[in-house]
């Protein structure tokens, strides 16, 4: 029996493993990636704009198979499972405390109150180091983000912002962040602590606040349903042989969601090709 090393699969939720856009789901997608995720040489990791409740129901309701990691809040909150019960993980948080004190939620609140354009989110959505916004999901994003820098001129809180689209309830998504926080820094921090090595790991998206990653050094999949606008900026700044952009076909799946990870999941690892294959018999 071939013994593998060690995978460290990261992967975004919503419309990227979890069917609940506009485009189809192929059937076997789903309980082929659960076959692959049981594996003893797999570590899974869930990255998500959620909430920990949001991403415990979201594993319920999709019959999703159970993680070693969870990234939440947009990178703000990781959590792990020392003696077997989930727990924020404090050396994360401790280092997004320097850039964003206890009040900052309240005061960027203040200083972005009336800006056109945005909404704020419920205070359900908000968190201990995330604010996040309702805004027009066709709104130039630069322009808002330069009207929003303007806003915290002067400022002595470090932050970055995000911009997605949810293309399900057609809104757009404007999440302040700690300068240091990002799906990119917290999936850069749980590769540190896997014990899996950088080039056996994988992360796979489909929307604009997984751009940092699909983009970066990491080995990144850009599901089928991504929509093109991500798809198009992706392909213009990643560096060469760091993405693969799912199409569909492999193993008669449309590529969409759980069927575009398993896609380039073996894109990365061809050996993996046949173990797929067993598992779908």
């Amino acid at each position: 029996m071939l013994t593998m090393k060690r995978l460290l699969i990261c992967t975004d939720l919503d419309r990227t493993l979890l069917p609940n856009g506009i485009q189809p789901e192929s059937p076997a997608a789903r309980p082929l990636f659960r076959k692959l995720a049981s594996k003893p040489f797999v570590r899974l990791a869930y990255v998500s704009g959620r909430d920990f409740q949001l991403l415990r129901e979201a594993i319920r309701e999709f019959d999703l198979p159970e993680p070693k990691f969870m990234i939440g809040d947009v990178g703000t909150t990781i959590y792990h499972k020392p003696g077997g019960r989930w727990q924020s993980w404090p050396e994360w948080h401790e280092m997004l405390g320097g850039d964003w004190p206890g009040a900052a939620t309240g005061e960027l609140a203040a200083r972005l109150a009336g800006l056109p354009g945005l909404v704020l989110q419920e205070p359900e959505k908000q968190g201990r180091f995330k604010l996040s916004y309702y805004t027009d999901p066709k709104l130039d994003s630069v322009i808002l983000k330069n009207k929003v820098l303007s806003r915290l001129e002067n400022c002595s809180i470090k932050v970055r912002s995000v911009f997605s689209v949810d293309e399900v309830n057609r809104v757009g998504l404007f999440d302040l962040l700690p300068e240091t926080a990002s799906k990119l820094a917290a999936v850069r921090f749980i590769i540190s602590r896997s014990g899996v090595a950088p080039e056996r790991t994988v992360y796979a998206g489909d929307s604009g606040n997984d751009l940092e990653v699909l983009t970066s050094e990491v080995k990144a999949i850009l599901v089928a349903n991504a929509i093109e606008a991500v798809r198009r900026q992706a392909r213009q700044e990643a560096p060469t042989g760091t993405l693969y952009l799912a199409e569909g076909g492999f193993m008669d799946m449309n590529g969409n969601y759980a069927a575009g990870l398993l896609e380039g999941v073996v894109h990365y690892l061809p050996e993996l090709g046949p173990v797929l294959k067993n598992d779908m018999r």
